[in-house]
């Protein structure tokens, strides 16, 4: 069974202005209420600094963006799992484009995250990278082609077979990964196209960040679930 629920929708705050502060709860809260009022599954992921804020103000799952490979100890300026964990979250991305590291990174933060009980999101920016880091078993893949994260065109309409072959990669190495798939994600159409090629879910951002009005964004992007 999904940790995140299925289909699941996940909002990355990144470290835009419009999340910084009391904002990114404000945010979370709103991600909430769209869940609780469609019956949708939504999870979100708070700048680090938010991460204990968010986690007592919600009860939709609260994910980290990133956590390093370091067990409790001498690790100063790292985060690590088991304080993830603490926080009140229930998982965590691994990989980020904007935050990538090695395979072998990658293998030891979703051994600890899983250790520790998060639910792991590991990114990917295309199909080769997807099932090499299947390998690690974590629990979902989120392949994001880089060129088009943060731009207007979804990668169900610019690139809708990297969907489909990470859905296909991944599962031959485990078939119990869930795939998501993100990079310029928008709308309801989008989601729905993402989810008729196989994906589990969506990894997105600005559509909801930085929209003008972000429960509008958010009700459209849930719409056709």
């Amino acid at each position: 069974m999904s940790k995140l629920g299925h289909p699941v929708l996940i909002v990355n705050f990144k470290a835009y202005q419009e999340v910084n502060g009391s904002a990114a709860v404000r945010l979370a809260q709103l991600c909430q209420t769209v869940a609780e009022e469609t019956g949708t599954n939504i999870a979100v992921c708070p700048p680090m600094v938010e991460l204990s804020a968010v986690a007592a103000t919600v009860t939709i799952p609260v994910l980290a963006e990133n956590v390093d490979p370091h067990a409790p100890g001498s690790a100063t300026g790292w985060v690590t799992p088991s304080m993830v964990k603490a926080c009140g979250c229930a998982g965590t991305l691994i990989n980020h484009s904007e935050h990538k590291v090695p395979a072998n990174t990658v293998e030891e933060c979703v051994e600890l995250a899983l250790g520790s009980g998060l639910a792991t999101v590991v990114c990917a920016d295309s199909v080769d990278i997807a099932t090499q880091l299947a390998k690690c078993s974590p629990d979902y893949i989120a392949v994001e082609p880089p060129e088009l994260i943060g731009g207007n065109i979804s990668v169900t309409t610019a690139n809708p077979r990297v969907v489909e072959s990470t859905v296909e990669s991944v599962k031959s190495v485990n078939h119990a990964i869930r795939v998501l798939c993100g990079a310029g994600i928008k709308t309801g159409k989008d989601v729905a196209a993402a989810l008729d090629l196989g994906a589990d879910g969506v990894l997105l951002a600005s559509g909801v960040v930085k929209a003008k009005d972000q429960a509008a964004a958010l009700r459209d992007l849930v719409s056709e679930l």
